[in-house]
């Protein structure tokens, strides 16, 4: 067992479905599997839920697979969600789960009140750096391996919001410039700034996580903290 540092670049341990599904499980959310070989999580109050979507491989970020996707919609009866995020596999599962914590405990997961700055402002006090360029859309980390930016949706990304121009943030760890993307994570238009703001607290955390596995490419850049 390794304890390492930086947290965006310490992988997912091979574990993202079984870590998430256990902090969903443990937030009482019900599962069931799905014709489509996937795995449907859906909150007590039906307003929220979180789908492993991997085996079903419906499109890609970044040259990667989608693996989970969360959602929320405004009341039970709306047959569209308000607004999406999609994680690749490698994306470290606190991050997930501290963002789930927060959806879960937030009374309407559809709308917020903090406005774009909110997300910048968390990346800024963990050591983060504002894009030069772009200081109110974009900041990365001191070794320059991974971003979150304002950016044009992706495609495929769904929002409640028909709008083809919309701006979502976005998410992803590039270890090696020009190198493949370790993961990547899309937020539609229409999540909240907030929750956005938990997942990049979670992810620029300067706290040791735990890892078995560490991703092929960036042991070089990783820092031991301990073994166990």
């Amino acid at each position: 067992m390794y304890w390492v540092t930086p947290r965006h670049l310490a992988g997912d341990d091979d574990a993202l479905a079984e870590r998430i599904g256990d902090t969903l499980s443990g937030l009482g959310w019900r599962m069931w599997p799905t014709s489509r070989n996937t795995l449907l999580y859906v909150s007590p109050d039906g307003l929220r839920g979180a789908e492993w979507i991997l085996a079903a491989y419906p499109f890609e970020l970044g040259g990667l697979p989608v693996a989970w996707q969360l959602s929320a919609r405004p009341h039970t009866a709306s047959a569209m969600t308000e607004w999406n995020v999609y994680f690749t596999a490698g994306v470290p599962h606190e991050a997930i789960a501290d963002l789930l914590l927060a959806l879960d405990a937030r009374e309407a997961p559809d709308a917020g009140f903090e406005d774009a700055e909110t997300v910048l402002t968390v990346l800024s006090a963990c050591g983060w750096l504002r894009d030069l360029d772009r200081p109110r859309t974009t900041a990365t980390d001191p070794g320059f391996s991974a971003s979150i930016s304002l950016e044009t949706l992706p495609p495929l990304v769904q929002d409640a919001d028909p709008r083809d121009d919309l701006l979502g943030w976005q998410a992803w760890a590039e270890p090696v410039l020009g190198a493949p993307y370790l993961w990547c994570a899309s937020f539609s238009a229409s999540v909240p700034h907030d929750l956005v703001a938990v997942f990049a607290a979670s992810l620029a955390s300067p706290v040791p996580v735990a890892r078995r596995t560490l991703p092929h490419g960036t042991q070089d850049r990783l820092t031991v903290v301990r073994r166990d």
